[in-house]
């Protein structure tokens, strides 16, 4: 089967230059990946390489702690979704979540989603710093805020996406959102255990090799 529209084509390195998100955009074109996934500053140049082309700009907010004000993160997702982007990865504020602070964590998601309005909202719960426990709660707080999409990872924290954690998420949403697995996926074999046990969508810098 045919894997492209599974992948979003992944470049949030903090030392990626022009040249490495345009040959980013030629990649997504060539294969015809899902989107783009690069950092906020390089959504209207990915907005112009991908101009007439269905692959959609994604981008990331409070990335990768999640750790700033929800007005924080609301200005990042509006001042992206001006800029061309047309789905946004938000993180979740982590502690808030450990807390049981979950009104904040669900009104947080429900005000990104209220602004993306049909855009795509994929909410990163950062599963490496979970319990599974916690995992659950924070899927049930973006199902209920509306989210499009719960997101395993960041890739910028200890660990990634396990199959294991994509089918707990993927038990929890059922069919009232989408599971994005990012972080660690680097070969065709990953990809696959990855859908197998639920995902959706696959963030990956590796998705040249994984065609």
């Amino acid at each position: 089967m045919i894997r492209n529209k599974y992948i979003d084509h992944t470049l949030l390195k903090a030392n990626a230059r022009k040249e490495d998100i345009v040959k980013l955009c030629a990649e997504a074109r060539e294969y015809d990946f899902a989107s783009v996934c690069v950092n906020p500053g390089w959504v209207s140049l990915c907005a112009e390489e991908l101009a007439g082309t269905d692959v959609k700009v994604c981008t990331v907010i409070g990335f990768p702690l999640g750790a700033t004000t929800t007005a924080a993160k609301l200005a990042e997702t509006q001042d992206a979704l001006n800029n061309g982007a047309e789905e946004c990865d938000m993180v979740i504020n982590i502690g808030r979540l450990k807390d049981r602070d979950l009104d904040y964590v669900t009104e947080e998601i429900r005000t990104l989603k209220e602004a993306v309005g049909r855009k795509v909202l994929k909410v990163i719960i950062e599963t490496c710093l979970l319990t599974d426990e916690e995992k659950v709660l924070a899927c049930e707080c973006a199902v209920k805020a509306g989210a499009d999409f719960v997101k395993t990872s960041t890739g910028f924290s200890t660990g990634g996406a396990t199959p294991e954690d994509v089918a707990l998420m993927r038990r929890t949403v059922g069919d009232k959102c989408h599971v994005k697995a990012s972080g660690g996926v680097r070969t065709p074999e990953d990809m696959e255990k990855m859908i197998a046990a639920g995902a959706d969508r696959i963030g990956t810098s590796n998705g040249v090799k994984l065609m």
